[in-house]
C-alpha cells in the first residue's frame, strides 16, 4: 500500500451508494477498507438513512427527494472532515461524486459504472432496455419506481443466475425517484440551460479514475469511456479502467474485492497531496 502517514495524505473513504440503492450496497467495502486502517463513511441520500424494508414500505422519501438536496447533504459530509477524503460512488453515485470533485472536495475521486454528467448522449440498446421499465409510463416520473426482480436481473446482475440475482434484489433493492431516471437518464441534454448534473469539464479538480464493468447493461462501458472523454478538458488526471467480465453489481459479485483494491489502490497513488483551498 502507498504511504499514507504523511499529514495530508486521506484518512477516510467516502463511499456514495447509486439508484436503487442504500449504504447496504456498500458493507463489504466498508469492512476491507476498515480492515486497512480508514474512516469508511456510507453517507445515505436524504431520508434514506433508515433500512432497505422500511424504505420499501415509505416510498415518499424516495419519490420526493431532490439532486441538490443530495449533493448539498453529502457535500456537508465531506467539509466537515479534518482533511480532504477519497470519494468514490457507484452509478448515480458516480455522477454525485463527479459533482462533488468538480466543487472542488475530495483528495481523489473514483467512480464505478457511473450515470453520466450532463452533456454525455451516449445511450446504447442495454441501458435503454434496462431503464424502460422506469420510462414506459410517464406518470412513474412523479413516484417512486422500482425494479421488478426480473428487470433487475437484466439490469443489474446479469451475470449472475436468476436465483442469485433474486437474493441480491431480495437484500438490497429499494425504488428509485422516478424524477431522477426520467429528468437525467432522458431528457437532461435536450432541456434548455444548465442542469442539477451539469459539472465544468474544464475545471481543475482532485484525480478521477473511471471504473467499467464489461457486461454492464444499464451503464455500460461506452457510457463510461464517453464521460470520462470530456473531462479531457481539464488539467486534472482522469483515467479509465474496464474489468472483464462483469456487470452492474460489481461491487458485491464475486471477485467484487480485486474492484475495490484497484480503486483504493488507483487512488492511494493519485491522490491530491495539496493544502484544500479556503471555503
Amino acid at each position: 500500500m502507498s504511504d499514507t502517514t504523511g499529514s495530508s495524505a486521506p484518512d477516510t473513504v467516502v463511499l456514495v451508494h447509486g439508484l436503487w440503492m442504500t449504504p447496504r450496497s456498500w458493507e463489504g467495502w466498508v469492512h476491507r477498507y476498515q480492515q486497512q486502517g480508514f474512516t469508511v463513511l456510507t453517507p445515505a441520500y436524504p431520508g434514506f438513512e433508515i433500512e432497505v424494508e422500511a424504505l420499501r414500505e415509505s416510498p415518499e422519501i424516495i419519490a420526493d427527494l431532490t439532486v441538490p438536496e443530495t449533493v448539498e447533504h453529502l457535500a456537508d459530509v465531506i467539509s466537515g472532515l479534518d482533511r480532504p477524503p477519497i470519494i468514490m460512488g457507484h452509478s448515480f453515485g458516480g455522477a454525485l461524486t463527479q459533482i462533488l470533485l468538480a466543487r472542488g472536495l475530495g483528495a481523489a475521486g473514483v467512480v464505478i459504472d457511473s450515470a453520466p454528467t450532463e452533456g454525455v448522449r451516449v445511450t446504447p440498446p442495454s441501458q435503454a432496455k434496462s431503464l424502460f421499465p422506469a420510462l414506459k409510463n410517464p406518470a412513474t416520473r412523479h413516484r417512486a419506481v422500482g425494479f421488478t426482480p426480473e428487470e433487475f436481473h437484466y439490469a443489474f446482475t446479469n451475470t449472475l443466475s436468476a436465483e442469485e440475482s433474486r437474493a441480491v434484489w431480495d437484500r438490497y433493492a429499494i425504488p428509485a425517484p422516478g424524477r431522477w431516471v426520467w429528468d437525467y437518464g432522458l431528457i437532461a441534454n435536450f432541456k434548455p440551460g444548465h442542469q442539477e448534473t451539469w459539472v465544468d469539464f474544464s475545471t481543475d479538480r482532485a484525480p478521477l479514475l473511471f471504473i467499467a464493468g464489461e457486461k454492464d447493461h444499464i451503464m455500460p462501458p461506452s457510457v463510461n469511456r464517453s464521460n470520462a472523454k470530456y473531462w479531457e478538458k481539464s488539467p486534472a488526471v482522469t483515467e479509465y479502467d474496464e474489468f472483464e467480465g462483469r456487470d452492474h453489481w460489481t461491487c458485491a459479485a464475486p471477485g467484487w474485492e480485486r474492484v475495490a483494491d484497484r480503486a483504493l489502490t488507483w487512488a492511494l497513488e493519485h491522490v491530491d497531496r495539496s493544502e484544500p483551498a479556503p471555503a
